[in-house]
């Protein structure tokens, strides 16, 4: 393990290095084969190989001279086998980069100055979601997929209590909320409203609370002083609202003593119940919607955008992004760099985002909304979709649980819950 630590630090100092010369001058990106890349690059990622490599012919088709290889990686394993590939010299010259492993490979990553791609241009070109591969000294990747959260409702259990509208906003849901959730002759829901309030058993859980948070205004990662930063007890709210009282208002559905009791322990995880015709309304993301489908062919849903707080000057909800990033290491970052910037637009990134069950990262491409029931709410909320650096999604997740159940065991109240998860996400950032 030390001797692999050892070649993995020295590799990156060379490719530190090598980006210097690129950046510098000492080696031109961009300039003679900007029209024209050549060469041949291995890209990696855990997309479907059956659906990016059709997508590749085409664009090799059309740039004779440059060969792009497709390795389709296991999700679970993406992350170690792209550390290890990179440290010996053998990995890819691109790579798909979900958006909670970009904090991670900020250093494996060639960053893009903003001399080389104005910031203006990026904001110009990708939605707000692809922000997140922003940073201080350039860009860590092209955004080319954005998959947002929306609101699954299901229409039966709606048209059963004469509801003609899922709810827009967070007063309208609250209202709505106890007349969707059954009880039986003792008292035990056997028709829920919403999962939210826990989260062993609700699915996205910590997404769906920051993404509460977010709409309050609060910051969950934002550069000061050259560092990221948490800012999650400080925030000022949108009107009253603030992470203090979205801690409360997401909490407040797993309480037996409020009106819009709708979910415990007791229940499985959120996205089964869902299909079971038991749930009124499930919080996922676009790219769930096949699986749903598969789970219960004849359930009768449909999907909104995810509610707002009322009266908000803005919308927004979570979103999931996914870029194209250049390996540090790559011996051709020249065409890398001119044709991971190419793939996340035109013919590849709307396949791949069609293909995918998602929404693409660029305007130009969110303009043209697939006249299906389900793709105008997907690419409608990628458009105000946020992400989020994520120092660490493993130990994130364990924040928000310790939050969340801090505040359900009365162990800690809401604002207290809200400093210390801040505290922890802050001790994340500077690990």
């Amino acid at each position: 393990m030390k001797n692999f630590q050892i070649i993995l630090i020295a590799v990156f100092i060379i490719a530190a290095v090598l980006g210097l010369l690129v950046f510098s001058g000492a080696i031109p990106i961009g300039e003679d084969n900007q029209e024209n890349p050549a060469g041949n690059l291995i890209i990696w990622g855990t997309f479907k190989a059956e659906v990016v490599n059709p997508l590749l012919d085409e664009f090799d088709n059309a740039n004779p001279d440059l060969t792009l290889s497709y390795v389709e990686k296991n999700p679970k394993t993406f992350d170690s086998d792209l550390l290890e590939a990179l440290a010996s010299g053998v990995g890819p010259d691109i790579f798909f980069l979900p958006d909670n492993l970009a904090f991670h490979y900020g250093n494996k990553i060639l960053v893009i100055p903003y001399q080389n791609y104005p910031i203006s241009s990026f904001k110009k070109n990708f939605a707000a979601a692809g922000e997140v591969f922003l940073v201080s000294n350039g860009i860590l990747a092209f955004p080319i997929t954005i998959d947002p959260m929306v609101m699954y409702y299901n229409r039966s259990m709606l048209d059963a209590k004469g509801i003609v509208y899922p709810p827009s906003d967070w007063d309208q849901f609250v209202n709505m909320a106890p007349s969707l959730t059954e009880r039986s002759e003792a008292g035990k829901i056997i028709k829920s409203a919403v999962a939210l309030g826990h989260s062993s058993n609700v699915f996205h859980a910590k997404d769906i609370l920051s993404m509460l948070f977010m709409q309050t205004g609060a910051k969950m990662a934002i550069e000061k002083e050259g560092r990221l930063v948490s800012d999650l007890g400080l925030s000022a709210g949108a009107g009253y609202y603030s992470p203090e009282s979205a801690l409360i208002f997401y909490t407040d559905f797993a309480d037996p003593g409020k009106s819009i009791y709708s979910w415990n322990k007791s229940f499985p995880l959120s996205r089964d119940y869902f299909s079971t015709d038991n749930l009124a309304f499930y919080f996922g993301y676009a790219s769930e919607l096949s699986g749903l489908i598969n789970r219960n062919p004849n359930q009768n849903f449909s999907v909104t955008e995810v509610p707002q707080i009322k009266g908000s000057s803005f919308k927004l909800t979570s979103a999931r992004v996914t870029g194209l990033a250049v390996s540090a290491f790559s011996k051709n970052q020249n065409t890398a760099f001119l044709v991971a910037s190419a793939l996340t637009g035109g013919n590849f990134a709307a396949g791949l985002a069609a293909n995918s069950g998602v929404a693409p990262a660029r305007r130009d491409l969110l303009a043209s909304k697939p006249e299906d029931s389900f793709s105008p709410t997907f690419y409608a909320s990628a458009l105000y979709g946020r992400s989020w650096l994520d120092p660490s999604p493993e130990d994130t997740d364990d924040i928000f649980r310790r939050m969340i159940e801090g505040v359900l065991s009365g162990a800690m109240r809401s604002r207290e819950a809200v400093v210390d998860a801040n505290s922890k996400l802050n001790l994340l950032f500077t690990r």
